[in-house]
């Protein structure tokens, strides 16, 4: 198992882009969660088989149909095994 820290960028706040982040993460079996931030950004961190994280990330650089993205940072790590499921909080 492995984690990814992701930090998106562009319009990503409003547009519903975490519910749906939420959708393609319990599609590809993933666990996490996904935030705003205050700066105007979303962090996601992302636990699962390397490849279906790979597939989220993907997603995450166009997100639904009415988010910008204009970047997306992964930084990679060790699965820590503290999340069950996908969660959306604040």
């Amino acid at each position: 198992m492995t984690r990814a820290d992701l930090l998106i960028s562009g319009r990503v706040q409003g547009v519903f882009y975490r519910a749906s982040a939420q959708q393609e993460a319990m599609r590809l079996g993933l666990a996490g969660e996904i935030r705003n931030l205050p700066d105007g950004r979303v962090e996601a961190v992302v636990e699962g088989p390397k490849e279906r994280i790979e597939e989220f990330i993907e997603w995450c650089k166009s997100g639904p149909p009415s988010a910008e993205v204009a970047h997306v940072g992964v930084r990679w790590s060790a699965a820590r095994g503290e999340f069950r499921t996908f969660m959306v909080t604040r």
